[in-house]
């Protein structure tokens, strides 16, 4: 009986061992071996001295993997998917575009609206028709940036000095990318709802997702987890570079409708998941899927509202993605690329600011990295 026990068992290994062998743990896995080797190389380059990458793929996450360090100092610590990094201009589009989408379809931000309702001051030097659409299009004839701890100390002076600016181009007649505009809606966002932006984004997103790691004007306890960005030699403000990148973020007190969040991949997947899904997550619904497709649909114009879509033959998403991709970049190394076809998403995070923002390494980095993740998925 005893022999017959060992007989047995020895036959049922042997056929786990066999179907393992016909089997293996990978089979049907998406191979990322040419992503590793792509990001490690440019760590080695010096794109960026470490980066978090996520790729979501058919509703879930089937890449997620840091590279690099910190810092380029050998002692500096390891990234890792955790490390939370500056997501500059991603602000815009997470943070400022997902409030925005609420409080539209609430009905308490209307879209053809001028600006001028919300800001009386701003109805001057021309400026009397541009309409809240316009700023979300950024065809408002704002000028792209400007350096405002040149004139201004306190964020009541930046709002007043946008409201007396003149404008560079006819409202309507051109794409101009701008802070300006967004700068504008965040401060529209708390007069609307009697909050700050950074208030606004913790209740309606990022408690009820569970984005711990994502905040605006991050605590020096979490420093040790928190990227570094540039020391460019030309700070402005007279006083320390704060943990913020963005000079006019930092003089709003680092709260800003363009820029001033501070995230990790992980965290970010949630909500694109969520803007995937049609405005829901986990059985919560948080913007209706008629608003997320009115903001995110592809039109005439070359951006969609508070992102940006797909420019054929020149975007950072590549060439492999779809025609009716949304996205957004950030000025720091950040990134999103969201293609509805493929159902496929790829987020980005890296210093490549660090320790200067001449290095534009990742601009040829940003396509190469969207092909290789298409190939990779679709490998099969």
């Amino acid at each position: 009986m005893r022999l017959l026990r060992k007989l047995t068992a020895t036959l049922a290994c042997a056929v786990i061992l066999l179907m393992a062998a016909a089997f293996p743990a990978n089979a049907g896995a998406t191979d990322f071996r040419k992503l590793d080797t792509l990001l490690n190389g440019a760590v080695h380059d010096s794109v960026f001295p470490g980066a978090s990458l996520a790729v979501i793929y058919r509703g879930k996450m089937v890449y997620h993997k840091a590279f690099g360090r910190l810092t380029y100092d050998p002692q500096s610590a390891p990234a890792d998917t955790t490390t939370i990094y500056d997501a500059a201009s991603l602000t815009k589009a997470v943070v400022t575009t997902s409030i925005a989408m609420q409080l539209v379809e609430r009905d308490s931000l209307d879209l053809h609206a001028p600006v001028s309702r919300y800001r009386p001051g701003f109805a001057c030097n021309g400026k009397e028709h541009i309409t809240i659409e316009q700023l979300m299009r950024h065809t408002s004839g704002l000028r792209a940036h400007t350096y405002f701890a040149e004139t201004c100390a306190t964020r009541d002076e930046v709002l007043q000095a946008i409201d007396r600016d003149a404008l560079v181009s006819s409202p309507g007649a051109k794409t101009e990318y701008s802070d300006l505009n967004f700068i504008l809606l965040g401060s529209i966002v708390e007069q609307i709802t009697g909050k700050s932006l950074a208030a606004n984004f913790h209740t309606r997103f990022a408690a009820p997702l569970a984005m711990n790691s994502t905040m605006f004007t991050p605590p020096l306890s979490l420093a040790a987890r928190i990227a570094p960005t540039g020391e460019d030699g030309v700070w402005r403000l007279p006083r320390p570079r704060p943990l913020v990148n963005d000079q006019n973020a930092a003089l709003l007190g680092g709260i800003s409708g363009h820029a001033g969040l501070f995230t990790t991949t992980g965290d970010l997947t949630k909500m694109v998941k969520m803007l995937m899904n049609g405005g829901e997550y986990n059985g919560h619904r948080y913007i209706q899927a008629k608003t997320v497709r009115m903001f995110l649909r592809k039109t005439d114009a070359p951006r969609a509202l508070g992102w940006d879509i797909i420019t054929p033959g020149k975007s950072s998403a590549g060439h492999d993605f779809s025609s009716n991709s949304w996205g957004h970049l950030g000025f720091t190394g950040t990134s999103i690329w969201v293609d509805p076809e493929k159902d496929l998403a790829v987020i980005l995070l890296s210093n490549r600011v660090w320790p200067t923002p001449e290095n534009i390494k990742i601009r040829k980095f940003r396509p190469l990295l969207h092909d290789t993740v298409v190939e990779c998925v679709e490998e099969k």
